[in-house]
């Protein structure tokens, strides 16, 4: 069996952002051909998603139950084939673990920003091609912390999480020949 292209997301802590992304990817893409996994760079070991990420992961239909926390680590970043970070900042960690991975690391916004407009033939000609045009992305490359914030605050970020994750796996399964969604397994699965 072929290795699946596997996905790291990436935040402060991995209890907010790279958890949502890290559901909303799994429940999107194939998994017969991806993988997904996140970790945070200041990441706290096996703590549960923060409550409010959790409520809002509910909202957008998906089970937070059994997510733990995990701290980044030269393994996780050189093991995936795309790294999709929170922010730029994140993104500059996670290359002091591992410089090489530049090449396959963005922002998520970044990221999501580019793949409508690169041509490419399988996920991994889609990152290089990525890497290649990184520069005309947009200019909103960062999700804000919602961590300890309103309501509100999560509300807002769980959704552009929400839109770019769509994007991202949306394009990622086209270059597969899947078409639509498949839900992952737990956790992330969608709610019935």
């Amino acid at each position: 069996m072929t290795r699946r292209f596997t996905v790291l997301a990436v935040c402060t802590a991995n209890i907010c952002r790279s958890p949502i992304m890290e559901v909303l990817l799994r429940s999107r893409l194939d998994p017969r051909h991806f993988e997904v996994a996140s970790a945070g760079v200041r990441g706290w070991d096996r703590s549960p998603m923060d409550a409010m990420a959790a409520m809002e992961l509910m909202r957008l239909g998906h089970d937070p139950t059994g997510f733990e926390s995990h701290p980044i680590d030269g393994y996780l970043v050189g093991s995936a084939n795309l790294v999709l970070t929170a922010t730029r900042e994140h993104r500059s960690a996670v290359l002091e673990h591992s410089p090489l991975a530049l090449r396959r690391s963005f922002t998520l916004l970044e990221f999501a920003d580019l793949v409508d407009t690169v041509d490419a033939d399988s996920p991994p000609a889609l990152v290089a091609e990525a890497a290649r045009l990184r520069g005309s992305a947009g200019s909103v490359l960062d999700i804000q912390d919602p961590y300890r914030r309103s309501p509100q605050v999560h509300r807002d970020t769980a959704d552009e999480i929400d839109r770019a994750c769509s994007t991202i796996a949306a394009r990622l399964n086209a270059l597969v020949g899947v078409g639509g969604s498949s839900a992952g397994g737990a956790p992330g699965a969608a709610l019935p």
